[in-house]
């Protein structure tokens, strides 16, 4: 057997147990190619080049232990790997902190928020950093900027230090322990932030893939604007004049919508369409 064949065979299997993806893959086949390639020890970015490469019997049984556990587990393979890739970058994860997967990395990375920033953005503020992922990437894009990562989740902190060490930004990502924008003083002139907007309905309905993940993370009460609701409250007074706050809310836009129907918002395009992520800037919290 080879690793092509492994892979497809591994995919077989993933799709006949009804496992959820979502986590970095969309699809049983992509899914299996981590797997079998992550246990392998193969370049995940590159089948191409070993898909022909014969699987010694001792590495079936190797990956045969780690399909298992995804399907008995059902937790995300990025927790059974402790690695999640966001944008081409490598993150440490555990079952500490959601699995990265945020949309605003791809508008960091592909310059869909440029357009609202200024010569004058020097402080980043990345809310709800989990394992500090969208903090590393903004550190990255943005060279000349220094970069606070908060969380209320002193564990889910300690994963984000694992990814600064690993990054090598000590220097320019501070991690801050706050309940929502308590502990921060600002004032800031970009803040991300991924927060919990899972409505309750919805919560109730996810598969097993989610439930590992910490529900501190995913629940956003009722109508998912729970957490959002004391983010805009708040905002203002920890924004610089011209700042702009970058929002993903994931599929509760009908719900945001309800809950903020005088807002003037700017609807980003990402990989998932255009009302995933939303920009206010400060002027229009103000008004609010």
């Amino acid at each position: 057997m080879n690793v092509i064949q492994l892979i497809e065979q591994s995919a077989a299997q993933l799709e006949a147990a009804g496992v959820a993806y979502g986590h970095g893959t969309v699809n049983a086949f992509d899914e299996a190619a981590w797997l079998v390639m992550w246990r392998l020890g193969l370049p995940l970015d590159d089948l191409d080049s070993v898909e022909n490469r014969p699987v010694a019997q001792e590495e079936q049984a190797l990956v045969a232990t780690l399909l298992e556990a995804r399907i008995q587990t059902r937790k995300p393979a990025a927790y059974l790997t402790q690695e999640a890739w966001l944008q081409g970058v490598p993150f440490y994860v555990d079952e500490r902190a959601i699995v990265p997967r945020s949309f605003i990395a791809e508008l960091l990375v592909d310059g869909g928020i440029d357009y609202w920033l200024r010569e004058e953005t020097h402080t980043v503020l990345d809310l709800c950093t989990g394992n500090g992922s969208l903090a590393v990437l903004a550190a990255m894009v943005f060279p000349d900027v220094q970069v606070t990562g908060a969380d209320i989740s002193p564990d889910a902190l300690a994963v984000a230090r694992i990814n600064v060490d690993k990054h090598k930004l000590q220097q320019r990502i501070t991690l801050v322990e706050s309940d929502g924008l308590a502990a921060l003083a600002g004032p800031f002139d970009l803040i991300l932030c991924n927060p919990p907007y899972v409505n309750s309905g919805s919560m109730t309905a996810l598969p097993a893939e989610y439930q590992a993940e910490p529900v501190l993370a995913l629940a956003g009460g009722t109508d998912g604007m729970d957490f959002i609701r004391g983010l805009l409250q708040g905002a203002v007074a920890k924004m610089a004049p011209e700042a702009v706050l970058v929002l993903e809310i994931g599929n509760e836009r009908e719900h945001f919508e309800a809950a903020f129907p005088t807002l003037e918002v700017v609807w980003l395009e990402t990989s998932a369409g255009e009302d995933q992520v939303l920009l206010v800037t400060r002027d229009a919290l103000v008004a609010l």
